[in-house]
């Protein structure tokens, strides 16, 4: 019986749940011994000149081992890496003349113990010149205060892709929207720590981080170092959502500051420093406009993005034209769509990947404007869905934008999880409530969805399998998990295709050295390319395995058959005549039998699915309670059904706190509003109702796993959802919109001002 497909429980919850894991800020390392501690003192102003900076009384300070500006390390600004970006707007790893958001660090203090660094950071005097600050899009396009002056532009970068003015000729109703997807910081339970030694002229550093080795090549860049030069070492991490992919200025600078320190040193910064200086998510302002037939056919669909990349342009400036635009189509079959996109910088924290990275983006402006053309023309939405549908004979299907869909059955995701939700029971209940006048109203939003995953190079994946003299297996994957149950994935797949037990197979990753090549873990991209590596490592480790076994046997490869039962090849037909894993292993010079590979993947694969949340809104106080969140997600063939669904609530939560809780805010001066907890409205399982999760499998052509990412798709597909669930409660007082998030005090607003006629 195939282990794939099955309920295994995750292997990794043991440790988790007894001792814990080791994070980067536990490690315990020999070269870590003496470490010195690391604090940086960050500007207070979003946007000012640095007048001068006072350091003696904090180089006095107990404890301290040395206080070093960019001046003393001798720091140059350097352009964005990514050359679309414009490359005027130049970044120093610690601030140095201007300082652009708070946040941002100027000063790093070396002390014997953490707690001195806190009180010599204190000590730290810097003087400022105020500069206006730029917040509002509309400001920074207006560009009459610049972040960059030799820049001549607050716009880091425009990908425009032409506009016809007819787009809409024909159309018997045409509907526009201006909406925001807002500002959201990641959260990471570990928050960003790293500590770094040089060992012999070698820079070793832990990090935590979802991608070791882009991380070690970026470090051996800045300093100049050879291949093998810098040894990078991911232990546990806890929780990254797209913010932990790059390395930060933080991070890079451990090495100079060990070379000052002449000793190990360490970093790990508090959660309000994570809150005000790691890179946010989203952040964009989209213009849509949608028209079509009063039949329910779309015709054309034009959506125009403005992203705010924070004060320093990296990959969140180039995310809306890259996959923003790319999913702008949905899962609809519009003959006419247009995309452009527009990127600007403010004194706010840089933008970054976070989990979906533009996909999310594009799925709720679309959903959105979906549901405003069926309130437009008085049709069900679930009805004006399904006529627009791409049908399921079409793929692979290429949008009007030039995305290629490599497989879907989109009306069949839609048809289960209305089915699963009782979507006539509920407009029923919800009619019932509207004709009965009660204070609280019932919504049901509707989301379908299609999303790019693997769609970040690199398209693949290393992956080594070694086979121990006890027969016991050890994988090393180039991904880096940080709570996606790869040890438990991949020995599945290793022990799927050897017979190896699946208890006796290790997996090691985030380790440079023992892992030179890999891609990390972003987009999705995990099992479809990394589990395929193991996959395709296994088979490969098999084959050569038969044909040692064939020698040991003096036999004919062709006819030795692997019992996947008891671990041995043996003659066809002569089960007698056998060899052991074990056995195989052993008789190598080595002691192990092992096997590299590579796997390239012909694309990225394309996950959908479909959405329902019901909430109840009072319309007395605006409070939303989300009370049911039902959720078809096809991510082709399902390895682990466990894991699916872990995967699924995780993005679930997370996009239904984005439509009704998180928010990062500043004020008009650029202070920001939600530096911890307390203040930017992290959720936990209180505002959360029990997911419902339908599960659908339609497998896709691209790998041999037939697998696509999951990782992403519950937060694509829930935050439309839940915002259109919201809308619909109280349409029927007249409110076509409300932002997110839909606050107590947003939606009440809405509210009155739909009564008043506004």
């Amino acid at each position: 019986m195939s282990i794939l497909g099955n309920r295994v429980l995750r292997k990794e919850d043991p440790k988790f749940l007894t001792v814990g894991g080791t994070y980067t800020a536990d490690v315990r390392d020999p070269r870590l011994d003496g470490s010195a501690y690391v604090t940086y003192v960050r500007s207070t102003m979003a946007h000012a000149t640095i007048s001068s900076v006072e350091l003696e009384d904090a180089r006095r300070a107990p404890g301290v081992l040395g206080v070093y500006t960019a001046a003393d390390l001798g720091l140059t600004a350097t352009p964005p890496v990514i050359p679309l970006l414009d490359q005027a707007m130049v970044r120093s790893l610690l601030a140095q003349g201007t300082v652009r958001f708070v946040g941002e660090a100027i000063v790093a203090v070396l002390t014997e113990d953490p707690y001195q660094g806190e009180d010599a950071a204190e000590l730290v005097v810097i003087d400022y010149e105020p500069l206006p600050a730029v917040i509002d899009f509309d400001d920074a396009l207006g560009g009459s205060n610049l972040l960059f002056p030799e820049a001549g532009t607050n716009v880091c970068l425009e990908m425009s892709f032409g506009s016809d003015p007819t787009l809409f000729d024909g159309c018997d109703v045409v509907v526009s929207q201006q909406v925001l997807n807002q500002r959201l910081a990641a959260c990471p339970l570990e928050v960003r720590s790293a500590a770094a030694v040089w060992d012999g002229g070698r820079l070793v550093q832990w990090l935590s981080t979802q991608a070791p080795q882009s991380s070690r090549d970026a470090l051996q860049r800045l300093y100049g170092l050879p291949a093998g030069g810098v040894h990078v070492i991911a232990p546990d991490v806890g929780g990254g959502f797209g913010a932990k992919i790059g390395i930060y200025p933080e991070e890079l600078l451990l090495g100079m500051l060990a070379q000052r320190a002449g000793r190990p040193v360490r970093w790990l910064e508090s959660r309000s420093e994570n809150m005000v200086a790691q890179g946010q998510g989203r952040a964009q302002r989209q213009e849509i406009t949608i028209g079509g037939s009063r039949d329910g056919r779309v015709l054309a669909y034009r959506l125009d993005v403005l992203q705010d990349s924070g004060a320093y342009p990296d990959v969140g400036a180039v995310l809306p034209a890259f996959f923003t635009r790319q999913m702008a189509a949905g899962v609809y079959d519009i003959p006419r769509i247009e995309c452009n996109c527009r990127s600007i910088v403010t004194n706010t924290v840089p933008t970054v990947p976070y989990r979906g990275a533009g996909r999310p983006e594009a799925t709720a402006a679309v959903e959105r404007a979906v549901d405003l053309f069926a309130d437009a023309i008085g049709m069900d939405p679930a009805e004006v869905r399904r006529v627009n549908l791409i049908g399921k004979d079409a793929f692979p299907f290429t949008t009007p934008v030039g995305a290629t869909y490599d497989i879907g059955d989109y009306e069949r995701a839609l048809d289960l999880v209305l089915e699963a939700a009782g979507y006539q029971e509920l407009l029923a209940e919800q009619l019932r409530r509207r004709e009965a006048g009660d204070t609280v109203q019932l919504g049901i939003g509707l989301s379908t969805y299609v999303e790019i995953t693997a769609g970040a190079p690199p398209a693949d994946e290393a992956a080594r399998i070694e086979v121990r003299p006890d027969g016991s297996a050890v994988v090393y994957t180039g991904t880096s998990p940080h709570g996606q149950g790869h040890a438990t994935s991949w020995a599945m797949l290793a022990s799927e295709q050897t017979g190896i037990p699946f208890d006796r197979i290790d997996v090691i990753h985030g380790d440079t050295d023992l892992v030179p090549k890999g891609g990390g873990t972003y987009g999705s991209r995990s099992l479809q390319i990394g589990g395929s590596a193991v996959n395709q490592a296994a088979i490969e480790l098999v084959d050569a395995a038969r044909d040692l076994a064939a020698q040991l046997l003096e036999a004919n490869p062709d006819d030795l058959v692997l019992d996947k039962i008891d671990g041995a090849f043996h003659v066809a037909g002569t089960p007698a005549a056998r060899r052991t894993w074990a056995e195989l292993a052993a008789s190598t010079d080595s002691g192990l039998l092992a096997v590299d590979t590579i796997f390239t993947a012909s694309g990225p694969t394309f996950p959908f699915g479909a959405h329902v949340a019901v909430v109840e809104v009072d319309t007395e106080t605006g409070q939303v309670r989300l009370v049911r969140h039902v959720a078809c997600d096809d991510a082709g063939r399902v390895l682990n059904p466990l894991l699916l669904e872990g995967q699924i609530h995780g993005g679930i939560a997370q996009g239904a706190a984005q439509a009704l809780l998180e928010e990062v805010r500043y004020d008009d001066d650029g202070n920001p509003v939600t530096s911890n907890l307390a203040d930017y409205a992290f959720p936990s399982a209180a505002e959360l109702p029990s997911f419902e999760v339908v599960h659908m499998e339609t497998p896709t052509p691209v790998n041999p796993l037939g697998a696509k990412g999951v990782g992403e798709s519950g937060t694509i597909g829930s935050t439309p959802a839940v915002q259109n669930a919201v809308v619909d409660a109280l349409s029927h007082l007249g409110v076509r919109h409300v932002e997110m998030p839909a606050t107590p005090e947003r939606v009440w607003r809405a509210v009155e001002a739909a009564r008043a006629g506004s």
